[in-house]
């Protein structure tokens, strides 16, 4: 039987595996251009996640590491600073003047994202950086702002993203031209 798009197993052929992710002890591989590496444990990582409504992921950040601006469309986020000093912040609505909403973090701070905000963590210490994310689904799915708009695939008509952006084709084709790194 399916449930929430994924198979759920007989209860009698269920063990402790099904509730058990090893891993989250290990630092995330943060050589990268963003000098960040999240690990997600979501119910692809965990099948005894579904249907519960929670996921979490660890977060490492190189120095100046940044986990770019995202949305968690189907989760809202509550992060919790380990190791480090976070510069974080949202984006309020259009109907909320897009006003952005930040914070330093350091160690044991906490703060939230709400389901769909726009949100960023950058490590503005001197060391490296680690986070825990819990979320509020099992699958919160993770749409990077800058991937979808200039990456995607077939790529947004120039002319859109022109009249959007406001600026001239050139800058559309440059960013439409780079590779953007995914973190996830």
């Amino acid at each position: 039987m399916f449930v929430n798009g994924k198979l759920c197993k007989n209860h009698n052929m269920v063990n402790a595996d099904d509730f058990f992710f090893y891993g989250l002890q290990n630092p995330g591989n943060t050589s990268n251009p963003l000098g960040s590496k999240v690990t997600p444990v979501i119910v692809d990582q965990l099948a005894g996640l579904n249907t519960l409504g929670i996921s979490i992921a660890r977060i490492d950040f190189a120095t100046y590491g940044l986990n770019p601006r995202h949305t968690h469309p189907r989760a809202t986020e509550v992060l919790l600073v380990l190791v480090g000093t976070l510069y974080v912040g949202f984006v309020a609505s259009n109907q909320n003047n897009n006003t952005l909403f930040t914070k330093v973090l350091n160690k044991g701070d906490v703060f939230v994202f709400s389901e769909g905000m726009i949100h960023f963590q950058l490590n503005v210490g001197k060391t490296d950086a680690i986070a825990f994310a819990d979320l509020s689904s099992q699958n919160p799915g993770v749409i990077t702002i800058a991937n979808a708009v200039f990456g995607s695939k077939p790529p947004i008509s120039v002319d859109v993203l022109t009249k959007a952006f406001q600026v001239d084709k050139n800058v559309i084709q440059y960013l439409q031209s780079q590779f953007w790194y995914d973190n996830n």
